[in-house]
């Protein structure tokens, strides 16, 4: 069978590497790819936004099976266009993916299904945000309302850090349309997770759990990111955590599915804070996380698509998902100045010169003329498998200090567990 795969980050790389290796797939495309997928996979010069051209190549080259990637297309309606036109696609519909394009519809939705979460004020009027502060103790969290790359998300210490967040989402437009509404949040205290699940016919499927890290300096310090590193299995979950999580989240979520009446396939990501009372949901995204497909593909022993298959068709089951034994730890390697302004161009040397149980994942890579250059703030993620999350992150920071480009950046805590 031959699978587009839409996107061009390290998620995409991570869920092309593993479709590859299916024997039921003669080819493998991705639109538009990276200097990495360009390896295993053809790339095609279509942008993730520009469905008509996806929806006109996927029938022009008879595509089985088409993997979105990115939650902005997802969030366009781009399965909803593939299924009126007969075609199979692995991801939520438009209804569904409201889920993560509004931050406010995903806190409603918490609210209605009983689904634990921080307090939350929605607004639309700047006046009426800075008066909403009063609500709140600090610290606070304000939120752009639609997408932003993950990089939405201000933590507030003060008052005034709250007034000047609110203008620079609401009145500069930092995030354009997405700032035009923002959340102001309960900041919730305690240790954060990400659980990704399958979700087939509105049946949640849980994945192996996963730790990510959002901040770009090490003990979490700095601006939010789309993730620098990760880990997986995630040290916190154990049979008591993920029946709480079974029960008071999971179960309602279906509810919730179920009584809005949203047909649910594809995936769902549950950004959690495990506090001292219980677990809480963050956030949803409606797509494979990145980094967290990172560490969680190359410890997957099933064949993916059997699961994408049985994913749409409804009758996917936990025993379908089967899991190796090993740690798994990816550390990103970043642009100078990302989250910020960052430059692109910058050529990559070494990557061959890594040891060969490393896994590499390109998350912002251009191949021009034989040559690989940076094309993203997160550039290449470095991945290990191990016996403990010790030897897999001794691997990689081992390697990591071989690859070479100019302001090349990376966290050095991945993974360290006191």
């Amino acid at each position: 069978m031959k699978v587009l795969v839409i996107g061009s980050g390290g998620r995409e790389h991570a869920l092309c590497w593993k479709i590859a290796e299916s024997k039921k797939v003669s080819k493998v495309y991705c639109a538009p790819g990276n200097g990495g997928t360009k390896e295993i996979a053809e790339n095609i010069d279509i942008q993730p936004e520009e469905i008509d051209k996806l929806l006109d190549f996927a029938i022009k080259e008879n595509i089985d099976l088409t993997v979105v990637g990115p939650e902005g297309p997802l969030v366009m309606g781009i399965v909803d266009r593939f299924n009126e036109k007969g075609l199979k696609i692995f991801g939520v519909n438009k209804k569904g993916a409201q889920l993560e394009g509004s931050k406010a519809y995903a806190k409603g939705f918490m609210e209605k299904y009983n689904i634990p979460t921080g307090k939350y004020e929605r607004y639309t009027d700047l006046e009426e945000a800075i008066h909403g502060l009063d609500k709140f103790n600090y610290p606070l969290v304000i939120k752009a309302d639609g997408l932003c790359l993950g990089k939405g998300v201000i933590i507030c210490n003060t008052r005034e850090e709250g007034i000047d967040s609110l203008n620079y989402i609401m009145k500069d437009k930092a995030f354009g349309s997405a700032g035009e509404t923002v959340i102001i949040e309960e900041f919730l205290e305690g240790i954060e997770a990400s659980l990704l699940c399958f979700v087939s016919d509105g049946k949640i499927v849980p994945m192996e759990s996963a730790k990510d890290y959002k901040q770009i300096f090490e003990n979490d310090e700095g601006p939010n990111t789309g993730g620098v590193g990760c880990y997986s299995p995630n040290i916190l979950f154990n049979k008591d955590l993920e029946t709480t999580i079974e029960k008071e989240i999971l179960t309602q979520i279906q509810l919730g599915l179920k009584e809005e009446k949203i047909d649910y396939y594809g995936i769902i990501f549950i950004g959690l804070m495990i506090t001292k009372d219980m677990p809480k949901v963050l956030e949803f995204n409606v797509r494979f996380g990145d980094p967290e497909t990172e560490v969680l593909i190359p410890r997957l022993k099933s064949d993916i698509i059997d699961i994408f298959e049985k994913t749409l068709k409804g009758n996917l089951i936990k025993e379908d998902l089967i899991w190796n034994d090993k740690r798994c730890v990816t550390v990103v390697a970043t642009s100078k100045g990302y989250p910020g302004k960052y430059e692109k161009g910058k050529e990559i040397t070494s990557l061959k010169d890594v040891d060969e149980d490393i896994i590499i994942f390109h998350n912002g890579t251009i191949e021009k003329e034989g040559r690989l250059y940076t094309n993203g703030g997160r550039v290449i993620s470095i991945t290990a498998l191990g016996d403990s999350l010790e030897e897999a992150r001794e691997k990689i920071y081992k390697n990591i200090s071989k690859l070479d480009f100019d302001g090349i950046y990376f966290r050095k805590d991945i993974a360290k567990i006191d």
